[in-house]
């Protein structure tokens, strides 16, 4: 499983490598820096890449999606630079190459609509202006300046759409991309929201970076996804949208033929019936990522809602380049880590070929054939019959699926050593959020986490037990959790359901002591961290 093959073609043909998506929304402590670095050899015989969040900082707490610093500032929400720097070198060690979250359809700008900061990096100073964004941009709405071209795909209006036709653009994101590789050491890209722009900058950025793996967010239908994979000269990979509507349309209605039907008219990427599956090469499955999973009750998204194992025993039964969900691997560990044996054993590949036996609306059976042998999974409610398994013997079963593999693997199958982790340090611990008192006539907390262990209601927890510090009252509220060491949890404080309130507070892992500051442009007020001022 070498993930740094020796040309760039998008994404190598007969690879055998799975992909871990390293991050999920709002997991502020299972992505940091540290945290993913010491289970690298927990990771290491499973997964040959791991995706993780845009690294450079953004001005405050963020997933990276609102990127601001390109070369000079790399302390982020998820540690130090030299932390990244020395997760990616034990990453690279252990044979584990690492995909950098590249945002470079929209940019935050510093302290109006159109100013970004200038950057000196090895000598050259990088700079992009208001010439640098889209006609069409928000920003020439509201009455500033923006360059001449209009935007070559989707608009977003969260940030500066940025205009690819600008050389100066396309100077700044081709040095950007060579830092990233030859600096701090990534192996390859996933594109952000490429919808966004014309795939043919894709093809630029990649034909003059040259990454070893490329894959681009495209949720779309098939045919839009296939085009823009022609679009960057097949230097790219795409994610296989409708391959994950599929497993969701079939786990959540409990209708497990529909593994082997259209979505809304749409084949997977990976499917033998589009395209004689010539796209399985350049096709990355997955069955949830941060924008699916269920993130909270005012924020649904569009998750799977059963069966996650069986889900996931079908995307790594499957040809493509898998890529399995963090949340999903921190729950299921054993159980996927001993799927992907189950495909390694086969020498699955992303152009093998995914062959259906049978179906109905209570089960789903096919075989893929590797290059060592052939894997059969058997998914849903009825139990696999003979006349299907004949010649294959049984390795794994769980909850609506099984595993089984050619009689003539088994003796290598019991060979293989089972899987064994380092025990996640669990302890039971309190988090106590302490607010100045803002000299509201009423005080709310409203909290939530990624694991869902807080998941308050708006406007979140009337509260009134206070405390005396060093002569203060301050508002105070306690979350007794039971979770890992790495544990994070957010909160906004607010005045009831349609009254003022703060920004997100993200990522709080221990007793935290806060302020209230004024209010920001959008009428939210902003905070101050002062545990360090109370001696705590």
């Amino acid at each position: 499983m070498d993930p740094t093959p020796a040309a760039v073609v998008g994404w190598p043909a007969n690879y055998d490598g799975v992909m871990l998506q390293g991050f999920y929304w709002d997991g502020y402590g299972d992505a940091q820096w540290t945290r993913l670095a010491s289970q690298a050899d927990d990771l290491a015989p499973y997964f040959s890449l791991v995706w993780i969040p845009q690294s450079g900082n953004c001005g405050g707490t963020s997933m990276g999606y609102d990127d601001l610093y390109w070369f000079t500032n790399y302390n982020s929400s998820f540690g130090t630079e030299q932390e990244l720097r020395t997760l990616i070198q034990t990453f690279k060690a252990k044979g584990i190459g690492t995909i950098a979250d590249v945002v470079i359809n929209h940019r935050k700008s510093l302290t109006t609509w159109n100013d970004f900061p200038s950057e000196t990096y090895n000598g050259v100073t990088y700079s992009m202006t208001y010439e640098d964004i889209c006609a069409d941009d928000e920003a020439a709405r509201n009455g500033y300046q923006v360059g001449k071209n209009y935007d070559t795909g989707e608009a977003w209006d969260g940030m500066r759409d940025l205009d690819h036709k600008s050389q100066n653009v396309q100077t700044i994101v081709k040095a950007y991309l060579d830092f990233l590789l030859k600096d701090l050491g990534y192996t390859g890209f996933r594109y952000d929201m490429v919808k966004g722009y014309s795939g043919s900058f894709t093809k630029l950025y990649n034909e003059s970076s040259k990454p070893q793996f490329s894959v681009g967010e495209c949720w779309d239908g098939t045919n839009t996804i296939k085009n823009w994979i022609e679009a960057t000269g097949r230097t790219s990979a795409a994610f296989d949208f409708q391959f994950r509507y599929t497993v969701r349309n079939a786990v959540n209605n409990g209708s497990w033929n529909r593994l082997g039907l259209q979505n809304d008219g749409n084949w997977p990427l990976v499917s033998s019936n589009y395209n004689n599956g010539l796209y399985r090469q350049w096709a990355v499955t997955f069955v949830e990522n941060h924008d699916t999973e269920y993130r909270s009750a005012t924020a649904s998204q569009d998750p799977i809602r059963k069966d996650t194992l069986a889900a996931n025993a079908y995307l790594l039964a499957s040809p493509g380049t898998p890529c399995v969900f963090l949340k999903h691997w921190k729950a299921y560990k054993y159980d996927i880590a001993r799927m992907i044996q189950a495909r390694q054993l086969c020498g699955i590949q992303n152009t093998s070929a995914m062959s259906h036996i049978r179906s109905n609306n209570s089960f789903y059976a096919a075989t893929t054939k590797g290059t060592k042998g052939t894997l059969l999974v058997w998914l849903g409610e009825q139990s696999a019959d003979s006349e299907a398994t004949a010649g294959y013997t049984r390795i794994l079963a769980g909850p609506h699926y099984s595993y089984w593999i050619e009689n003539s693997l088994v003796a290598a199958w019991k060979a293989l050593a089972e899987p064994t982790f380092k025990e996640d340090k669990v302890e039971k611990h309190d988090i106590t959020v302490y607010l100045k008192d803002p000299g509201w006539s009423q005080v709310y907390f409203y909290a939530w986490d990624g694991n869902l262990y807080i998941n308050d209601e708006w406007p979140g927890v009337k509260v009134t037990a206070t405390k005396n510090i060093n002569g203060t009252k301050y508002y105070y509220r306690t979350f007794n959790v039971s979770a890992e060491a790495s544990y994070s949890m957010n909160v906004i404080f607010d005045q009831g359901s349609s009254e003022a309130q703060t920004v997100n507070i993200e990522g709080i892992t221990s007793d935290r002591y806060y302020e209230i500051g004024d209010k920001n442009t959008e009428g939210k007020y902003t905070y101050k961290d002062i545990t360090n001022e109370i001696g705590k």
